[in-house]
């Protein structure tokens, strides 16, 4: 589209413009280009101290190649080389190695000359030690040791054969497990620390403890003979400790009813005392009338179903003091009938019997 311009106004001479471009830059061209080149080199040279600690990381930083910081998980920055430089440890990642064997693709390849072992009773033993670990100092990690994952199977071997070495093969295959366990971890930490390698012997477990191949099933008996005795040994004390405690129950419940039963016969016993006590003092106001009160309540206690014949055995004795008519012209009264029936009579009392006589 064509630019309306004012009537005598010409257009400016385009090669005039280009002209002076030209000129400008034969005269400040090269020094500007220079300028701007080294400008760029050095900004990417203080970028390049720019770098990132990602989580579970720590940065170590060096001046001139001595250690200087650790750094947190984040974006840092250090000068540039060859002022400062720095590298990254992963401290959190758990790194594994093996003892007695190799895992390759999925496969385990043993390795007789780490794995057997001479026993303190010798006997040859097959032994497979996994060992789990981590960095816990990176600076000691880097510079501490020449190659500090290197070191670490040696040493877990060197830990090994001692720990085996001092117990025999059946301890060693049965009971003695967690105590080799716990005998290598504790001296191959010693042997990580002693050489300076900065790693932390998380856990050491041991996978097989076996014979050597021609007798392992022998041995593998005495194992399993092991293990049944140990079977039964808690299937017992499972049993006891089911049994015993019920038998102190029943016991403290049998003391309770006994010392329940001490205090019934106390109190009953204090009380006895006590009513006899009384009944002494009743007796020495009256002694013969609570003496004949006290042998007629004993007798209706102890012969209540039984006819009572009480004599008047007085001065005054006749030819004939009992005169049994019990029977004697009386018929035998029918039984009333069950709905009308009538209430029975009481009974008639004896007479009270006059001191000093006769009983029967």
């Amino acid at each position: 589209m064509a630019v309306w311009r004012p009537p005598g106004e010409a257009f400016p001479d385009f090669q005039q413009q280009t002209e002076r471009v030209r000129q400008f830059l034969q005269r400040w061209g090269k020094g500007l280009v220079a300028w701007l080149t080294l400008l760029a080199v050095l900004l990417l040279w203080l970028a390049s101290g720019i770098y990132v600690v990602g989580p579970g990381e720590r940065g170590i930083e060096r001046l001139f190649g001595r250690v200087m910081s650790q750094t947190e998980p984040g974006l840092r920055y250090r000068l540039p080389w060859p002022v400062q430089s720095h590298d990254v440890v992963d401290t959190a990642r758990v790194r594994r190695t093996e003892i007695g064997f190799r895992t390759e693709r999925g496969t385990t390849r043993p390795v007789p000359g780490e794995a057997l072992m001479l026993t303190g009773d010798e006997n040859i033993v097959d032994v497979q030690l996994i060992v789990q670990y981590l960095v816990q100092d990176p600076a000691k990690f880097l510079f501490g040791a020449r190659d500090p994952e290197r070191a670490l199977p040696a040493s877990a071997e060197v830990a090994l054969r001692a720990a085996v070495g001092q117990n025999t093969i059946d301890r060693t295959m049965t009971e003695g497990r967690v105590e080799v366990q716990d005998r290598v971890k504790k001296s191959l930490q010693e042997l990580l620390d002693l050489y300076n390698t900065g790693l932390l012997a998380t856990e050491v477990r041991l996978l097989t403890v076996d014979p050597p191949r021609e007798v392992r099933e022998a041995f593998h008996d005495v194992v399993r003979a092991w293990e049944d005795r140990e079977r039964l040994i808690k299937e017992a004390e499972g049993y006891r400790e089911e049994v015993v405690p019920k038998a102190r129950g029943e016991a403290v419940q049998m003391l309770r009813a006994a010392e329940a039963y001490r205090e019934q016969r106390t109190i009953r016993a204090q009380g006895d005392a006590s009513r006899f006590l009384k009944q002494l003092e009743e007796y020495r106001k009256a002694e013969i009338v609570t003496r004949d009160r006290l042998y007629l309540e004993m007798i209706d206690r102890v012969l209540p179903a039984t006819e009572k014949i009480i004599l008047d055995a007085g001065d005054r004795g006749g030819v004939l003091p009992l005169l049994p008519l019990k029977g004697f012209g009386l018929a035998p009264a029918k039984p009333a009938a069950p709905a009308e029936a009538a209430p029975a009579e009481p009974t008639p009392a004896a007479p009270a019997p006059r001191p000093g006589g006769a009983r029967r």
